[in-house]
């Protein structure tokens, strides 16, 4: 163990040998589990622990959340605590346990384990590894071959029933060997895809599906996973009106290179969630009411669906008009300015014309951060009541100050004065 470890970050380093020191306090024995030995080995930086502990999970999360005086987040009916650290770090701990599930894809009856019964009920033999946190130990156990499946590059799962007891394995199965470059162990292979045929992920809470969705999109490449997925049995299980074409993933591509653009042109500019982009294009050739039922499905959130919503509104009338060369810059901010920063982005994606990414460009860098010197204060004074007027008023100014018509705040002023004896 000690040649993996000695390469890790110093906070990593310190929180590893405080719970092994809580380990020896406490009289229970806890080990470093899940995708932290795998990645340790592979060499990956994944640096949230998972720890599972032979006693009481909660006691022992109680006492290093005490020394770390970190935010503590229990999970009684699991034995499983959360703890919360400074820099976006995070400990999850658990009491060693077994699971019966009781149907397919139903959540799991769980119950005090062993060790081996704790690492034999995960997903596939490179997940089901532990480093011991005992002094004197720090051994790797893997009863399951992961260490030789790491080497050989294989997603092997542990027993026949894996993807029925919890059919989301079939999507982790997918994100892990897309994203090391794996191959599937020809029985795990079989079986998957008898569990993809017999309609498994159909079973699933949709809850739970979008969470493992989200996962595959956040994944390097997402093409390269949802392309898997079709390839394996298709996306049914989100609608049966999805079916996905070459050119989803010719979007898809597109999508890696506009926010690579972004990312490097706007540092420091407002945040998106690239996942959501990718969501939408996979939704791209579903009518608006498709979606909607969609994102409700799977329970997205307000924010999320609305942003769904904003990526419905480009079509084919809408980039027409962003690749006229005569658009004034006032246009081009009346048209991107209602839409949310993932649907500009997959907008950008949808076209390689010059003159229409340049639009665009030129609303991210000049017009959207365009503020006027007049307010609502400005009209009340003049006489204008507050109300729907303010915005015609104020929409028509801008529009002026984007076009260059107007350069300080008293030609504004004076514009405002003109537009409130006119407009109704």
């Amino acid at each position: 163990m000690k040649k993996y470890l000695k390469n890790l970050p110093r906070e990593i380093k310190f929180l590893i040998d405080l719970a092994k020191k809580v380990s020896k306090e406490t009289d229970m024995p806890a080990y470093l589990v899940g995708g932290f030995p795998r990645d340790l080995i592979l060499g990956a930086k994944d640096w949230d622990l998972d720890i599972t502990v032979e006693g009481n999970g909660i006691k022992f999360a109680e006492v290093l959340s005490k020394r770390l005086n970190s935010r503590l987040i229990r999970h009684e009916r699991f034995g499983t605590a959360t703890l919360i650290l400074d820099h976006r770090l995070k400990v999850d701990i658990a009491t060693t346990r077994k699971e019966i599930y009781p149907s397919c894809a139903s959540l799991p009856v769980v119950s005090p384990g062993s060790l081996k019964e704790d690492l034999f009920r995960r997903d596939f033999t490179i997940n089901a590894m532990a480093f011991s946190l005992s002094e004197g130990s720090q051994k790797l156990i893997d009863i399951f071959g992961g260490k030789d499946d790491l080497a050989a590059g294989k997603i092997r799962v542990l027993h026949d029933l894996s993807f029925k007891d919890d059919p989301t394995r079939i999507l982790r199965a997918i994100r892990f060997q897309q994203r090391y470059n794996f191959k599937f162990e020809p029985k795990t292979l079989s079986l998957l895809k008898e569990a993809v045929k017999s309609g498994f992920l159909e079973k699933v809470n949709p809850h739970r599906m979008r969470d493992e969705l989200i996962l595959m999109f956040k994944e390097k490449d997402p093409s390269a996973q949802i392309k898997q997925l079709c390839a394996l049995g298709g996306v049914s299980f989100i609608s049966d009106e999805l079916k996905p074409a070459k050119a989803t993933f010719d979007l898809f591509k597109s999508i890696n290179k506009e926010i690579a653009w972004f990312m490097q042109d706007f540092p420091f500019h407002k945040q998106f969630e690239a996942w959501l982009i990718y969501f939408a294009a996979l939704l791209s050739r579903l009518t608006l009411t498709q979606r909607k039922k969609i994102a409700r499905k799977l329970g997205l959130s307000k924010k999320e669906e609305k942003k769904i919503i904003s990526c419905h509104k480009i079509n084919q009338n809408f980039i027409r008009r962003l690749k006229n060369k005569r658009i004034t810059p006032g246009q081009i901010f009346a048209l991107l300015k209602p839409l949310e920063f993932e649907a500009i982005i997959l907008l950008r994606s949808v076209s390689r014309d010059s003159v229409f990414k340049k639009h665009i460009a030129d609303f991210l860098k000049v017009y959207n951060d365009l503020r006027l010197s007049i307010s609502g204060d400005d009209l009340f004074r003049m006489g204008v009541l507050p109300g729907p007027k303010y915005q015609k008023i104020l929409n028509r100014v801008l529009a002026a100050r984007l076009n260059g018509k107007l350069s300080n705040r008293q030609e504004e002023l004076a514009l405002a004065r003109k537009l409130a004896k006119n407009i109704t």
